[in-house]
């Protein structure tokens, strides 16, 4: 075990360890120098602008932005303003701030996203300083301008611009500065001489840190922890002071013999750190202090950048990235020369069984002895994913395998966890990969936002093989994958489009949670139409593809799809949208190449448009349909004049459709409105708008027997239907002499019974008996049963 302990160097109770996570592939030439550098945490890529000051027209600084592990991802040169700093977004976008105040975003292959500036007074004045930090809100930048202000926005996603203010006696740059956030607020840290100052949004507030006397000096760097909660300074007589950094509480103040400023200074802690510590680079010396007297110096052989992550710090240079961490407390217990901990006995234990040594039982007996066995395994697996290396992970877990052999009620969960948790970092610490994640970082990663970036730096096989590997439903792994693979696959201008619409296809097939209209969408987006409707052919959901083919004005072929969908609201939608789109004539004409659509359109004039309905039938040469149009309009006018003029239109439209009787019926109409218009101003008899039966009903009821009768004649009222009209009116009014008149005028066609059964209806025996011996032979017995009993039978309707 002394092979890993090697690099592990003492400061106070914990040990510290710098690790090589790769030999870097890329080739500076002149390293690092003359260079502004910007690494994105969590193993996140590193931008790197060369002489970023250089403004010669032929030769411009250039722009190169690598994976963790050296590995070039896009370079181009830079055309705009003079860059101040460098940094990433948490989505892992480049900010660049330019002296003129202008931030710009660019995407990790090198495309332009968007920009935007940080105010009107800093483009005058221009920017001495900034920098980018993160916060609970997201991304912010913070500026200092050359009028000695700072201005801060603390979401570059949703910017509001603060001006923070003055500092009083504050004259040119301070000394030192960084950005806060205490209690979701975003400040800012300032050094003047000694003095420390804390700018929040309306005041500007004088600190002592405690334990720090004037003697310390002028503090002239400062730094503050990946979580916020610890702030450094270093004064101009080497006093190292570290404590909260909200400035009540102090850890401890080093001397570190060093006068000069570090180029670089970075909290260096791991979450439950033993010996939370600071490291200091200067241009020969990497130096990290903790809590204690001690401190732990790294020669350095060339210029470096610092790194600050969750558990550590990553230390990059021209030839190699290491890692400098804290160890782990249960590494240490396993490690550690002569220890005796549960996990270091099981560790050893499996080491004899391999040789085949009896010392396995003696050391499995030991442990087992103190009921450890449990505990040992446990922290066989919890080192191993602290391990970097395959090789130390593989023989703590299997010594974690063979103890749990030995338990009778351990669960294999966490153990099973940390297996597969390993091979996914293993394989995307791979150097073509380049994401150097320790445990720790996955952890508070999580496997989605991993995911995503692999995504995002287009390693398809990798994130599906991931995905599959830790059974992720296919919603949330291999589909949003493919998802994401097929948007920028149809951004590819050297494929046709059918090519890619055929590859987008085999791929995609019918993943669950692929829609193929977002990925028409994006084709859209990039200008390539045909290639979107071949994808929207893939689309089996009509409700998709319509309002897409809509968005590019491919409206015939919208309707098409609507209308085969069998969905009349899409259709619905789809006429909507036409119908505001186009001049009405182009309108009706695409209409009349679907005739679902042309009749469900017609379906809504009715209930919604009149007057289009009209105009629709007017285009079609419709004669038939605009005749009952006007027919059915004729109904909701109120005036007389206006309705006759109207069924007159209907009658004509009629004619012309060669629609006999329906011109006939028509013309009869217009007569009985006439009629009733003239016995309404003569008798007020109410008549206008009733049926013909209805008109003749109340004829009688109103005794009008002579217009009654004429309405009858001239409208050819068939003889049943009249009679029994008149029978029943004479009979609710009780004329039983008018009634038997009418019974002698002539033969009665509707016979006599039912004149036996309106008198026993009125219980008038005396009247009946009148027509019973007129009733046919067949009926008598009804008829007499009838007045016997005194009741009616049921009456023979002759309709």
């Amino acid at each position: 075990m002394a092979f890993i302990t090697s690099n592990w160097n003492p400061l106070g109770e914990a040990f510290y360890r710098k690790s090589e996570l790769y030999e870097m592939n890329w080739d500076l030439k002149d390293g690092l120098t003359d260079s502004l550098v910007a690494a994105a945490p969590y193993g996140g890529p590193i931008a790197l602008l060369r002489e970023p000051q250089r403004r010669s027209p032929s030769s411009r600084p250039q722009l190169e932005i690598y994976s963790a592990s050296g590995v070039p991802i896009t370079s181009f040169a830079w055309k705009s303003g003079p860059v101040v700093q460098l940094g990433w977004t948490v989505s892992d976008e480049l900010l660049c701030v330019q002296q003129d105040g202008s931030v710009l975003i660019y995407d990790l292959f090198g495309g332009f996203k968007r920009h935007f500036s940080m105010g009107q007074e800093v483009v005058q004045s221009h920017v001495l300083q900034a920098k980018v930090f993160h916060s609970p809100y997201g991304t912010g930048v913070a500026i200092l301008s050359g009028s000695a202000r700072f201005t801060l926005a603390a979401n570059i996603d949703d910017l509001k611009l603060r001006r923070l203010p003055e500092v009083p006696g504050l004259q040119g740059e301070p000394s030192c500065w960084l950005v806060l956030t205490q209690d979701r607020q975003t400040k800012v840290l300032l050094a003047s001489g000694p003095e420390l100052f804390i700018l929040d949004n309306t005041s500007c507030t004088a600190v002592v840190p405690p334990g720090l006397g004037p003697q310390a000096g002028n503090i002239i760097h400062m730094a503050v922890s990946f979580s916020y909660k610890y702030l450094a300074l270093f004064t101009n007589t080497g006093h190292l002071w570290t404590g909260s950094s909200n400035l009540q509480d102090k850890l401890r103040e080093v001397d570190t013999k060093k006068t000069t400023p570090p180029k670089q200074m970075v909290w260096c802690r791991r979450p439950k750190s033993q010996q939370p510590s600071v490291v200091l680079m200067w241009d020969r010396l990497l130096l990290v202090a903790g809590t204690c007297e001690d401190t732990i110096q790294f020669p350095m052989e060339e210029k470096c950048v610092l790194v600050g992550e969750l558990d550590g710090v990553r230390v990059i240079s021209s030839r190699s990235q290491e890692l400098l961490q804290e160890v782990p407390l249960v590494c240490q217990d396993i490690f550690k020369i002569a220890s005796m901990a549960p996990g270091a006995l099981l560790l050893e234990a499996h080491r004899e069984y391999e040789k085949s040594s009896q010392k396995a039982d003696e050391y499995l007996r030991e442990i087992k002895e103190q009921s450890m066995l449990g505990e040992a395994v446990a922290q066989c697996v919890e080192a191993a994913g602290h391990e970097y290396n395959p090789i130390t992970q593989k023989s703590l877990l299997r010594a974690a395998s063979f103890g749990k052999s030995f338990l009778t009620d351990s669960t294999p969960d966490r153990f099973v966890a940390t297996c597969r948790e390993l091979r996914v970092l293993n394989s995307v610490r791979d150097s073509s990969v380049g994401l150097p994640l320790t445990h720790t970082q996955f952890k508070q990663m999580t496997l989605q936002v991993l995911l995503d970036r692999l995504v995002y730096r287009q390693f398809y096989p990798l994130a599906m093989e991931i995905c599959r590997y830790l059974k992720i439903p296919d919603y949330q792994g291999v589909s949003r994958v493919l998802k994401h693979w097929a948007s920028c696959k149809v951004q590819q201008k050297d494929l046709s489009d059918e090519a890619i619409a055929r590859a987008v296809c085999l791929k995609v097939g019918d993943s669950p949670g692929v829609s193929y209209s977002d990925i028409a969408a994006k084709a859209f987006e990039c200008g390539r139409t045909e290639l979107a409707i071949k994808l929207l052919d893939f689309e089996a959901r009509s409700g998709e593809q319509v309002p897409l083919l809509l968005k590019m004005k491919r409206s015939q072929l919208a309707l098409s799809k609507a209308v085969e969908s069998g969905d009349t609201d899409l259709v619905y939608t789809v006429v909507t949208y036409l119908k505001n789109e186009m001049n009405r004539g182009d309108f009706f004409m695409t209409l009349r190449n679907q005739p679902v659509a042309l009749s469900l359109y017609r379906q809504f004039c009715k209930h919604q448009e009149q007057e289009t309905l009209k105009d629709l039938f007017n285009q079609d040469d419709d004669h038939q349909e605009l005749a009952n149009y006007h027919v059915s309009a004729s109904y909701r006018e109120k005036r007389l004049d206006s309705r006759l003029a109207l069924l007159q239109g209907a009658v004509d439209e009629y004619n012309k459709a060669k629609n006999e009787f329906a011109a006939k019926a028509t013309e009869e109409k217009m007569r009985l409105l006439r009629f009733q218009r003239k016995l309404d101003e003569e008798k007020g008899a109410g008549l206008l708008g009733l049926s013909l039966q209805v008109t003749i009903e109340t004829l009688l009821a109103l005794g009008l027997h002579k217009q009654a009768e004429q309405l009858y004649r001239d409208f050819k009222v068939p003889d049943k239907r009249y009679w029994w009209l008149k029978l029943k009116s004479l009979a609710e009014k009780e004329e039983w002499e008018e009634l038997e008149k009418f019974s002698k005028s002539k033969k009665s066609p509707i016979g006599y019974l039912p004149f036996v059964e309106v008198c026993m209806k009125s219980n008038n025996k005396y009247e009946a008996k009148k027509y019973v011996s007129k009733v046919m032979p067949e009926q008598k017995v009804r008829a007499h049963l009838a007045v016997r009993v005194g009741r009616t039978c049921p009456l023979w309707s002759p309709w």
